[in-house]
């Protein structure tokens, strides 16, 4: 079964989820540190980490967003960061950051589809893709896209939300993720069906094993899960 934001609303997944992230635009940043404790901060910084001994100069960062972690990817010293993202209102704001910030000469934010990406292949030493998977319409094909357009020996690096299983930490989880982010995100947000859709989102969203299986079968090499914090989240780093 899909998981939408908007129960009653025809649009396919993809144009629900630009929807969404067009609504919650302005407040996104403040929430997602808010919600996170800021703990999403130290995620980008480990993820980014692990680009340190290849130091890619090609970098596409897909589902940017704000651009957030295309500006955690300049210490790794790339000639150009590409992000790309369906929502118009989260490039608006991170173009406003980047260009606060002075970065627009090597950080580029463009409007585009990661199931459908105009680059092409063996374009990028690396890619970047920071809580974006779980709202591909299509998962096989987004990520086969965004290997399509790795250089041969190009490093993917996904940082996504799953599921612990450890108690205590599962019940804490769940509760805080399906009783109180939902109300602090629609009291924040003004749209409660983009705070209800995320734990929902990461509940569908086939992690840990199953993503590596995933990412094996569309062609991906050298695949390690690195889990974060009890399991909440995870890194996966991969080849081509």
């Amino acid at each position: 079964m899909t998981v939408i934001p908007y129960k009653d609303n025809s649009e396919s997944k993809k144009e629900q989820v630009a929807t969404m992230f067009n609504n919650i635009s302005k407040k996104y940043d403040f929430l997602n540190h808010f919600l996170s404790l800021g703990i999403d901060i130290l995620w980008r910084k480990k993820a980014i980490k692990l680009l340190q001994e290849s130091q890619p100069k090609q970098i596409l960062d897909i589902a940017t967003g704000t651009g957030d972690f295309a500006i955690e990817a300049l210490k790794l010293n790339p000639k150009k960061v590409t992000g790309i993202d369906i929502s118009e209102g989260m490039l608006s704001v991170g173009k406003e950051k980047i260009k606060k910030k002075g970065l627009q000469d090597i950080i580029e934010l463009k409007l585009g589809d990661s199931e459908n990406l105009e680059f092409h292949s063996n374009t990028f030493d690396a890619y970047t893709a920071a809580f974006g998977v779980r709202n591909f319409e299509n998962l096989e094909k987004g990520l086969t896209e965004m290997l399509r357009v790795l250089k041969p020996g190009g490093t993917s690096i996904i940082l996504e939300f799953s599921k612990p299983t450890a108690f205590p930490v599962k019940q804490l989880y769940n509760f805080y993720f399906n009783y109180m982010l939902p109300g602090i995100g629609k009291l924040v947000s003004k749209d409660g069906s983009a705070y209800t859709y995320l734990p929902e989102s990461v509940d569908a969203f086939p992690d840990g094993n199953k993503f590596v299986s995933i990412l094996a079968k569309v062609g991906y090499k050298d695949i390690k899960e690195i889990r974060l914090m009890f399991g909440i989240a995870s890194i996966y780093k991969s080849n081509k």
